[in-house]
């Protein structure tokens, strides 16, 4: 058994056991018994790392928390990244729908004959979609009441929100002719937050359709 320079026996040939200075006389390290050290990765023959000190004999330090605060920040981060964009047209499909079906107002709703295209980024959390009251205090991210107004939606109609995670939910706020999906007759249950994805359209009124697709 080795003793090194302290005088403490060793059973290793090139760090003691007990205090871990170099024995004397160790030749050096053969490139191909080199490792990486568990703690800061550099090479190590030893049973202390060179570098850090870190004793081999020790059980391996966990690897880095990928559920940290930090971890987390980075994952919202990459979410945010997502940008929504909502475009807003008259729509003459879902207007000849709502006249079809005698929907709600339909006998005092008129399609426009202009009506120029609107594409609103999505950038934040929540986007209220109605018309802008001052008495009330409604101003609306997505205004539908700019002229030509679609007299069939509510002052706050739907309510689109953009979680930590990236994802997009529409929700219907108890407007007075609701809020329909994809095409669909069947309105969304009022206070109830739905998903959306790329390619969603969202039918308010009596003939405006919005678009929900990404930021390219």
């Amino acid at each position: 058994m080795a003793v090194c320079a302290d005088g403490h026996q060793t059973q290793a040939t090139d760090y003691c056991d007990v205090c871990g200075s170099a024995l004397t006389g160790v030749p050096a390290a053969d490139p191909a018994d080199l490792r990486l050290c568990p703690a800061c990765s550099v090479p190590t023959s030893g049973r202390f790392c060179e570098n850090c000190g870190y004793d081999s004999a020790l059980p391996a330090p966990p690897p880095p928390r990928t559920d940290s605060p930090a971890a987390d920040l980075r994952g919202t981060a990459d979410a945010r990244e997502t940008v929504w964009v909502a475009r807003v047209f008259a729509d003459r499909e879902f207007y000849d729908r709502v006249q079809a079906r005698k929907g709600p107002d339909a006998d005092r709703v008129a399609f426009p004959g202009f009506y120029p295209e609107r594409r609103i980024e999505l950038r934040g959390s929540e986007f209220l979609i109605g018309k802008r009251s001052a008495s009330q205090g409604i101003v609306p991210e997505i205004d539908l009441g700019i002229a030509p107004a679609d007299p069939g939606v509510s002052r706050a109609h739907a309510l689109l929100r953009v979680g930590t995670d990236g994802s997009l939910t529409v929700t219907d706020l108890g407007s007075t002719n609701g809020t329909s999906l994809d095409g669909t007759e069947t309105p969304l249950s009022p206070q109830v937050p739905l998903p959306l994805r790329a390619g969603s359209r969202l039918h308010v009124g009596g003939w405006t359709t919005i678009t929900i697709d990404t930021l390219s």
